[in-house]
């Protein structure tokens, strides 16, 4: 491994201020795959110093929109030109299988095109000025010096959403990745810089949350904050962001139903709830976790479930045969096990899974079988909670008006999906339920172009498509008087 494996902070690579470090472990069989910086609020002060010069001097958002976009577009081919690392190191970091991993990259690197796509094509508008011989025009500006704080189970993926707009709109930026998987964001930073970002204008600081993501949440010269994770942290970043007032973005997780209609196409209904699933070990916000399944397929749909589930192949993510790696860490894998436990307890039934698996060679591994629960009630915690692990939930429905509603009946708004031929019917559900995407006959496709994020408590603004730049400026109205005279009303 060659990366530099330290922060990056007003255009240089250097260690955590304290000199300490943080070890990296391969969640597949615990072994120490890096040693990083662990920075402290004082890496994030130097570093919010540095985006906030760097966004004053105003060099950065001056540049012409068209050679920042020509920037944010070196760094989608560098992505594309290394993504065999990329892919090597996402991998190593969080578990997932590389062949994974090699469609994130595919994927980010779209990210980054797409934003550098639409760098230079707004240029504001004229709007109708009640004023004779006036004109009154409409522009967007940067935000300022933006705080992003991304999750482990996609880094750099999740990193993409925020660094791409944010770099494209002539913002400067720190981000905090999670302290367990940094490894591809260290990388990415190395091509930001190849590309040419400018010293200051993004920054990268690496440690805990409680510590870097509470300083760029309070520190008052961070004017946005974007953060994806859970529900608990979100609102401490809200409370923490109030004392300035700063704009936030945040993308808080979900609880997803699928719907699956008696006329679905029963095959695709199944692979797809599967995919939906059991993806990164249903380590995904998006995840379609909650199956609502009409009453009348109910048991064949749940016994076809259980007999492909039975078959998946849990490894290594390097092994190309692995379907399914590990969770990430030994913590996490203690709270799907408490969380299936209380499941239980509340009266579900495990129809498959529900246990680390007994396979010798995948026992330093943090493993967790494949889950399927039956006799679920909306009551239960397992059906409201988010469990962030390989995990769906089964309940039952007779009629579209009770569908929806337990579709509804939940904290979350992310995403939701409804399976069946009756397009009326799909067109009906998808307009009546509560969150941010709603996908017919497929679950947790996205792409750049489509704004992401969630209603309710899933969180405020999206990511992606052109509402994801809008995030990232703020909008000024601009009146220019062409022939001013006096008032004389004093």
């Amino acid at each position: 491994m060659n990366l530099k494996l330290q922060q990056y902070i007003n255009g240089k690579w250097v260690e955590a201020n304290s000199g300490n470090t943080r070890t990296i472990i391969n969640p597949f069989n615990q072994e120490v795959i890096a040693s990083v910086p662990e920075g402290d609020e004082s890496d994030a002060k130097a570093a919010i110093a540095a985006a906030r010069e760097a966004f004053d001097n105003g060099e950065w958002a001056s540049t012409p929109a068209t050679e920042r976009g020509a920037i944010v577009r070196k760094i989608a081919e560098f992505i594309e030109r290394d993504k065999e690392e990329l892919a090597h190191l996402e991998s190593l970091d969080t578990g997932k299988t590389v062949e994974e991993s090699r469609g994130d990259m595919d994927d980010i690197a779209g990210v980054f095109r797409y934003f550098a796509e639409l760098a230079d094509k707004d240029g504001g508008e004229l709007i109708d000025s009640p004023v004779p011989n006036s004109i009154s025009k409409v522009v967007r500006e940067p935000v300022g010096v933006c705080g992003q704080i991304t999750p482990w189970n996609y880094p750099l993926l999740q990193a993409s959403w925020k660094l791409a707009p944010a770099l494209a709109t002539g913002n400067t930026l720190i981000i905090k990745p999670s302290e367990i998987t940094p490894l591809t964001h260290i990388k990415v930073f190395e091509l930001m810089e190849e590309a040419g970002v400018p010293a200051g204008v993004a920054n990268l600081v690496l440690g805990a949350g409680d510590t870097i993501g509470a300083e760029l949440s309070s520190n008052t010269d961070v004017d946005l904050i974007s953060f994806t994770g859970g529900i608990v942290t979100g609102k401490k970043i809200m409370q923490a962001a109030s004392v300035n007032v700063k704009k936030l973005a945040l993308e808080l997780g979900g609880k997803n139903p699928n719907v699956i209609f008696a006329d679905a196409d029963f095959d695709i209904a199944v692979d797809q709830a599967l995919n939906g699933v059991f993806f990164h070990a249903g380590q995904i916000c998006s995840a379609g976790t909650r199956l609502i399944v009409e009453e009348s397929i109910h048991d064949e749909f749940v016994n076809a479930l259980v007999e492909r589930v039975k078959k998946f192949k849990l490894g290594s993510g390097f092994n190309e045969d692995t379907q399914m790696g590990p969770l990430i860490s030994a913590e996490h894998l203690a709270k799907v096990e408490k969380y299936v436990e209380a499941g239980v307890q509340e009266g579900a039934t495990v129809a498959v899974g529900g246990k680390r698996p007994e396979d010798p060679e995948l026992q330093k591994g943090f493993f967790y079988l494949p889950t399927i629960f039956t006799d679920c009630t909306t009551d239960m915690s397992v059906v409201q909670d988010e469990g962030f692990g390989p995990i769906i939930t089964v309940e039952k429905f007779r009629t579209e008006e009770e569908a929806v509603n337990l579709s509804n009946d939940s904290i979350y708004g992310l995403a939701g999906g409804v399976f069946t031929n009756d397009i009326a019917k799909a067109e009906r559900c998808a307009a009546k339920m509560r969150m941010g995407t709603v996908w017919i006959n497929e679950f947790n496709l996205y792409f750049p172009h489509a704004p992401w994020g969630g209603y309710k408590q899933s969180g405020i603004g999206r990511e992606l498509g052109k509402l994801g730049m809008e995030e990232y400026t703020e909008t000024k109205h601009i009146f220019q008087n062409l022939k001013p005279e006096t008032l004389n009303w004093f």
